[in-house]
């Protein structure tokens, strides 16, 4: 018995010496982990500012790769942020799409940049990297109010949460006036580099380079397609941003005040026109803007000009409502196109303001007045008041087919037949004028 009890003792001290040297291999030699390989994978550019332009090239771009069947989806992202509302929509996107996504970051993707990344399904960064600092700011380069860096909190704390990441390194790369132990102190936003974004979990894995994420991920360089923008999307891109959104706007009211003031239709009217034009395609190529906007606004410039001849109020009146609606509607966002045409008029009131200072109405008015004029002295003569001939008698000198000449009172005067053909020679009688019409027939003879 007792040889029995030792026998199972020394069984049970050599199975915790190969346990004990089994976790001392995997402490020294830890297993290497290879990434699922995939077939099909397409290489998207997600650059410089991030805003409405690049979340309409985004959606084409998700839509040809799911045409193309790809069973991956690598999106480059190399921005310094942008505006949360296009970040979102793009975040959702990325959430929606049937197709793996890998965030990879080579170089920065700071504030909205690190939302999109997010909501990937993995995240590769490379050595000096950097992600996070996402607090909202607003125009003026300051933190915005507490209600919407709360909001976006809430928005990078979801995102956080789709691959069971820590929310709380979220929350520290928004919330100013919190402190996270560990993470940040009171006062500061959280930024990543990249080895920092492994050790909590906010990188899955690093890589040298694009050669080694392609090589961890079965893909061969020459079979991947890049889908990039095209030179429409690129210029939707630029024009959708808000600053350019309202230069435009602002170019466009300037150059039709300054084109009053100019005689003809020269450089400032060019301009104006170019200017529109700009804005009406980024937003169409963009997305945002259709053929009924555009409608409105060529039919409110239509209207504006039928003010001129029919003067009133009313027209245009009409006239400038269709306008506002067609530039704001065409626009990504209602508050923003209201926002950016606020700030245009606003500037062309003031180029207004100048323009009358130093020319006066007179240098308006005169577009729309006749100001030259017919002198006698210059061969004008203004036509003679012939309602005196109503009733007179004459006679044909030449064949009336319905225009002729007639002698009346020894004048020779030009007229028209009120009815149908009259011989030379033949007496008439005016019937009728009207200003230097004059209109004759054939005299009734009396029996």
């Amino acid at each position: 018995m007792s040889a029995t009890r030792s026998a199972m003792s020394r069984v049970r001290l050599l199975v915790s010496l190969l346990c004990l040297l089994a976790s001392m291999i995997l402490l020294l030699f830890p297993p290497v982990t290879t990434a699922q390989t995939y077939q099909k994978a397409v290489w998207i550019p997600v650059e410089k500012e991030i805003e409405q332009g690049l979340e309409s090239f985004l959606r084409r771009a998700f839509t040809e790769a799911e045409a193309q069947q790809a069973d991956l989806i690598i999106l480059d992202i190399n921005t310094p942020g942008g505006k949360i509302d296009a970040a979102g929509a793009i975040g959702e996107l990325i959430r929606q799409s049937p197709i793996h996504v890998v965030a990879y970051i080579d170089n920065q993707a700071f504030s909205a940049g690190t939302y999109i990344a997010l909501n990937a399904n993995e995240i590769v960064m490379t050595p000096g990297s950097s992600m996070g600092a996402a607090t909202p700011i607003d125009m003026a380069g300051n933190a915005a109010e507490i209600k919407l860096i709360s909001g976006w909190s809430n928005q990078m704390k979801a995102a956080a949460k789709l691959n069971d990441r820590n929310p709380d390194v979220a929350r520290a790369m928004v919330e100013i006036d919190t402190e996270f132990p560990g993470l940040k102190p009171k006062g500061t936003v959280l930024s990543l580099d990249a080895e920092r974004a492994k050790e909590v979990g906010y990188a899955d894995r690093l890589v040298s380079g694009k050669d080694e994420l392609l090589k961890q991920y079965g893909i061969f360089a020459d079979t991947m397609q890049t889908i990039e923008p095209t030179i429409g999307e690129n210029i939707a891109r630029w024009v959708t941003s808000p600053v350019v959104m309202s230069m435009l706007l602002i170019i466009g009211l300037g150059g039709i005040v300054v084109e009053l003031f100019a005689p003809g239709f020269g450089v400032a009217g060019t301009i104006s026109i170019f200017a529109f034009s700009l804005y009406f395609f980024g937003h169409y190529v963009a997305g945002f803007a259709n053929w009924l906007h555009i409608g409105l606004f060529l039919f409110g410039i239509l209207l504006m000009i039928l003010e001129i001849f029919l003067p009133g109020g009313i027209v245009g009146a009409i006239g400038f409502i269709s306008i506002v609606s067609g530039l704001v509607m065409a626009a990504y966002d209602t508050e923003q196109g209201l926002a950016s045409l606020g700030i245009a008029v606003l500037i062309t009131a003031v180029i207004t303001f100048i323009l009358i200072k130093k020319y006066g109405f007179k240098g308006l008015i005169n577009r729309f007045i006749l100001s030259d004029e017919q002198r006698n002295e210059q061969g004008y003569v203004a036509p003679k008041d012939q309602r005196n001939l109503v009733g007179k008698k004459g006679i044909a000198l030449t064949p009336f087919r319905p225009a002729g000449v007639a002698k009346i009172e020894g004048m020779r005067v030009d007229a028209v037949s009120a009815g149908g053909f009259i011989q030379a020679g033949v007496q008439i009688v005016v019937v009728q004028v009207e200003g230097t019409r004059v209109v004759v027939q054939e005299e009734e003879q009396k029996e």
